[in-house]
């Protein structure tokens, strides 16, 4: 008997085939750029969650394709009729760009006769066409073309040896492909011509660090067991989690990847909504060097590429360790078959240090509680650089999403002793890696004990009152200052460090009883930096959403795609996504339906040691509950060591000792005698 599928479900296979089949039997020759969920509307699957025992929303496949002339086509196709409801022709747009379009590339600009006489005038001999490697990005945007023809820039290098990494030998100039016609239609030649760098090759593999002397000797295992399995489950179609008093849907699309909707927390027998749906929505990644062509280098990797499409398929004990739980996906191919990606999710949880702990000086009465937290990964590969996304949920109603950026950096070739001009770091002679920023932006529709949420704007200030005077006679008064965001312009909003500012979701209708305060969630962020390309600039036209920290919009149903609908090759004339919606920022977005957009992320400065392949850097935010509950939510997690006053005084009768035994000292040369 087959499963019924949750409402939130991606499409599965099966649901895939049957989309394509219909779309096909309509219209034959066409390459499928997306087939998805189309999500049910919001007030249709509210209703539902409410009552599971009513009808639930239609299956319905979103489905985006092209012609072989370049003709873009979005449809819908109703999965339980089965029939094809919506076809509607696109002009002006590009969409998503699929891994057989990328993977395409570089076969047919090795065969090409202008880009073999561009490599020979580079210093690679013709013979050698076979070790020139291409990452295809997007073209962004060349007024040359505009955005009626595909295109895509192939950004080329050099690989000596098959086993090297090729990222330390870039070429100078770049072929524009048509994915259509594959064919090269033109190549971007630099003023200043740089010969391929012959060096010595820097590599990060097992072969060349066993050259090198070998990896270090002095690392003992460390083994992850949970003998009697995990503490979550999963119920109805396995992609609905409960932990910890936690319970929310994993969802997964081409797009975003990870995607969290309907995330609830038990309050002591009352389950709470929070948030409705979660994501990564988008991302850019703008590089500093203005020289043509690299002024073109910011990628959207979501929106032109998809975190779903570039996910990895992840290893038991490498990517994830421990008792790990796997979710698969399913994506269409541009002829419509199913491609699989197995483990493209994984889910684990951790020890997480202390939770809480206090101990009395006066008796030594302690308590010490240790934290888990449970963990839902992936981590996609974007040409050079990898994203592991790791949403973390905590024990006292924490969400905390986490990103770890590793991989290699994008390099481009110098003379030797030329001048960077501060634009990029030399971090191998004659290799430099452009200065660039990873601007993420995080979607949440709140749910807070309902659907109708306000922002407020939180400030650490001083008393304005000066020392001495009544109000602030010593000087030491500051409190917080809180503003409330009326409108979707007030919303646009950026991170004052100098203020600590921070930005509460409230449902100012439900109030703590303990507090008097209404039920909030607190978005704390601090790695915040702004975008560093000037306004006018192409990647400020195309990222409006990196313009500010916050933004906020009324929910909408299809408002999902911050940077617009189809990112490849636009212009940002006229503006799409967030700033289309927000228009002449009149529309009110207190106690309704809203959806806050979070841009946060790193600037990254490169150094030597990057290279040749980057060590994980981290970038964390939380949202924290603050007055939604009553008293701290955690209190009843069983804790490590637990005695009270009176029990001391017992000499630590019906103390509560749950102890890790395996835990022990460390070298212990004196044995039981170094105990305590």
């Amino acid at each position: 008997m087959s499963i019924v599928p949750h409402p939130f479900d991606p499409l599965s296979a099966q649901e895939i085939e049957l989309a394509v089949s219909i779309v096909k039997k309509a219209h034959s020759d066409v390459r499928f750029h997306v087939v998805n969920l189309h999500e049910p509307r919001k007030a249709e699957m509210t209703a539902w969650l409410a009552n599971r025992g009513s009808r639930r929303p239609k299956r319905v496949a979103e489905v985006v394709v092209q012609s072989p002339t370049g003709t873009v086509y979005e449809g819908l196709v109703d999965l339980e009729t089965p029939k094809l409801d919506k076809w509607v022709q696109k002009d002006g747009v590009q969409p998503v760009i699929t891994p057989e379009e990328l993977a395409s590339v570089e076969h047919g600009i090795r065969t090409d006769p202008k880009v073999i006489e561009q490599c020979v005038i580079s210093g690679i001999p013709a013979e050698d066409m076979h070790k020139v490697y291409s990452d295809p990005w997007t073209i962004s945007y060349d007024e040359r073309f505009g955005t009626d023809r595909r295109l895509q820039q192939a950004l080329l290098y050099y690989r000596p040896d098959i086993d090297n990494c090729q990222y330390q030998y870039p070429l100078d100039f770049c072929p524009i492909w048509d994915p259509l016609k594959e064919k090269v239609i033109a190549i971007d030649i630099p003023k200043v011509r740089r010969p391929v760098v012959k060096s010595p090759a820097v590599d990060y593999h097992h072969l060349a660090i066993q050259r090198q002397g070998g990896y270090r000797t002095d690392l003992k295992p460390i083994q992850i067991t949970q003998p009697q399995g995990v503490s979550f489950e999963f119920s109805g179609t396995g992609r609905e989690i409960e932990w910890q008093n936690w319970k929310f849907h994993i969802g997964f699309n081409y797009r975003e990847g990870i995607v969290f909707n309907n995330i609830t927390f038990n309050d002591k027998g009352t389950v709470r909504p929070i948030f409705y749906r979660m994501s990564i929505a988008e991302m850019v990644v703008p590089y500093g060097n203005p020289e043509y062509p690299h002024h073109r280098k910011h990628a959207f990797d979501l929106g032109e590429y998809g975190a779903g499409y570039l996910t990895n398929s992840l290893s038991l004990g490498c990517d994830c360790k421990g008792a790990i739980y796997y979710l698969d996906a399913d994506f269409p191919t541009l002829s419509g078959q199913v491609r699989k990606v197995k483990n493209a999710i994984c889910i684990h949880e951790e020890d997480n240090g202390i939770l809480f702990k206090h101990t009395d000086f006066r008796d030594g009465s302690t308590i010490v509680t240790r934290a888990r937290k449970l963990i839902v990964q992936q981590i996609f590969t974007a040409a050079n650089y990898e994203y592991a996304i790791a949403w973390t949920f905590h024990q006292d109603g924490t969400i905390q999403p986490d990103i770890k950026l590793t991989g290699i950096l994008n390099t481009y070739v110098m003379h030797e002793g030329e001048d960077t001009m501060g634009y990029g770091t030399e971090v191998k002679k004659g290799t430099v890696a452009h200065n660039h920023q990873h601007l993420f932006c995080l979607r949440i529709n709140p749910n807070l004990d309902g659907q109708n949420n306000s922002v407020v704007m939180v400030d650490a200030e001083r008393s304005p009152a000066p020392v001495g005077s009544p109000d602030n006679y010593y000087g030491n008064a500051f409190t917080a200052r809180r503003t409330r965001l009326e409108t979707t312009a007030q919303a646009m909003t950026d991170y004052d460090g100098t203020t600590g500012r921070t930005w509460d979701i409230v449902n100012e209708k439900k109030i703590n009883s303990q507090s008097g305060k209404p039920v909030s969630y607190k978005l704390v962020s601090r790695e915040v930096p702004g975008l560093l390309a000037k306004p006018g600039s192409l990647v400020w036209k195309r990222a409006g959403f990196a313009r500010h920290t916050v933004h906020v919009t009324k929910y909408r149903d299809d408002q999902l795609w911050v940077a617009g609908d189809h990112v490849p090759q636009t212009s940002g004339e006229p503006t799409k996504g967030i700033t289309e919606w927000i228009g002449d920022g009149t529309e009110s977005i207190t106690n309704t339906d809203i959806v806050l957009w979070h841009t946060f992320g790193i600037t990254h400065f490169p150094s030597p040691e990057d290279f040749p392949i980057m060590p994980a850097e981290p970038i964390t935010l939380l949202l924290r509950p603050r007055h939604f509950f009553t008293c701290n939510p955690a209190m009843d997690v069983p804790p490590s060591y637990s005695i009270t006053p009176s029990q001391v005084a017992a000499k630590g009768k019906g103390a509560l000792d749950a102890t890790d035994r395996i835990s022990k000292l460390a070298n212990d040369t004196c044995g039981s005698t170094c105990r305590l």
